[in-house]
């Protein structure tokens, strides 16, 4: 496993297509033993909407209004989370025209939605993913209920094989089906780790209306920011307190090569990269040469300062990304968030700044970028 995602696009947070509000309806029909209700959750392009229909000899019905095509949430209760447990949620896509529901002795997981073509498009890829996906649900349990910092990270590291085969599955989606609002779906989740050169290729074969619509912009500013982070590029100069809370800024490194270092405690392709940091650290200090590395543990300064001490990474530079969780939900600019403005998504991810303040490369941080990086290197600073 080279990278690990950090931050992961939520389920029901996707921009919608449109802002004209259209009728839907759902008729729901329920076999066998029932609940009293069931629950609907969407976004419907104004707010977020939780709606319930009462089960009346085995018949429901929901009726609202969508700009578009918006994924949602059908259960049988409801909870504080996405439990992910097929028996009590079936996430569905919904479309503004008349749709039926069908669910089996009240299992949710025999859950049918029909009249909605995206939701029948999504149907057929998980049914692809079924193999991996059944195989990472007890390591997805497992995470969930983990509560030791650096069993979590291994068990993120098992996870790993499953989720790029499940996103090789999804890419082919994309390639294949142009038109299609499940494509733009996945976009979302699939940009985060993709080369600039490779977002844009999926980018640009998506029609001109998926393109133009809101989550086709925010994938467009995505694909901007990881430009922004890619070789001839200007770097963006960033101030942060760093890990003694001295102030640090990338201007003050003019005139050196600079490398960022974007990384987490929890990450573990990014701590067993840090003894090959530290070797290239120690060859190339003394010629002009630094290391910043950018964490991603806003949210657990501890487990940050505890990582750095253990790996023994105090020697160069270290500084929080300045990621605000709360903005984030809410879909709110976060200005001081330094990964957003360098388009990181993966971690590890490393970029080589010359002394002009220009990027001049970027690595994905596995062992093929590890000799990329130190011809690189060697290139620029000599043997």
């Amino acid at each position: 496993m080279k990278k690990i995602i950090s931050v992961l696009s939520l389920p029901l947070a996707i921009a919608q297509l449109a802002t004209a509000q259209q009728k839907f309806s759902i008729s729901g029909t329920v076999t066998g033993q029932a609940p009293a209700r069931y629950y609907l959750q969407y976004n419907n392009g104004e707010k977020y909407v939780t709606d319930s229909a009462a089960v009346i000899n085995g018949r429901f019905k929901f009726e609202g209004t969508l700009p578009q095509t918006t994924p949602g949430v059908f259960s049988a209760a409801l909870s504080k989370g996405l439990s992910g447990d097929r028996k009590e949620q079936a996430y569905l896509f919904l479309e503004p025209k008349a749709m039926t529901i069908t669910v089996q002795n009240g299992d949710l997981s025999t859950t049918v939605l029909k009249g909605s073509v995206s939701n029948e498009d999504n149907m057929r890829l998980e049914k692809e993913k079924e193999a991996a996906t059944a195989q990472y649900k007890p390591l997805l349990e497992a995470l969930r209920n983990e509560k030791d910092h650096e069993k979590s990270a291994a068990i993120r590291e098992q996870l790993a094989p499953y989720f790029e085969t499940n996103s090789r599955l999804s890419r082919k989606f994309i390639r294949e089906h142009h038109d299609a609002f499940l494509s733009l779906y996945l976009m979302r989740f699939e940009v985060g780790s993709m080369s600039l050169d490779s977002a844009k290729y999926y980018f640009n074969g998506l029609n001109t209306a998926l393109k133009q619509s809101k989550d086709g912009q925010q994938i467009a500013k995505e694909i901007k920011q990881l430009e922004d982070g890619s070789p001839g590029s200007t770097a963006f100069n960033f101030s942060k307190k760093d890990i003694n809370g001295q102030p640090l800024a990338l201007a003050d490194f003019r005139g050196k090569y600079v490398l960022l270092d974007f990384w987490a405690s929890w990450c573990v392709p990014c701590r067993a990269g840090n003894p090959h940091l530290l070797e290239l650290y120690k060859q190339y200090k003394d010629k002009g040469f630094e290391i910043i590395s950018i964490s991603d543990d806003d949210r657990n300064h501890d487990a940050w300062k505890k990582a750095v001490e253990k790996d023994g990474i105090g020697v160069w530079k270290h500084v929080l990304r300045g990621l605000d969780m709360e903005k984030r939900m809410k879909n709110l600019p976060n200005p001081d968030d330094t990964s957003d403005h360098f388009g990181i998504h993966s971690l590890p991810t490393q970029i080589l700044i010359d002394p002009k303040g220009i990027i001049i490369a970027r690595y994905g941080g596995g062992g093929e970028e590890h000799e990329a990086m130190d011809k690189k290197l060697k290139e620029v600073l000599g043997n």
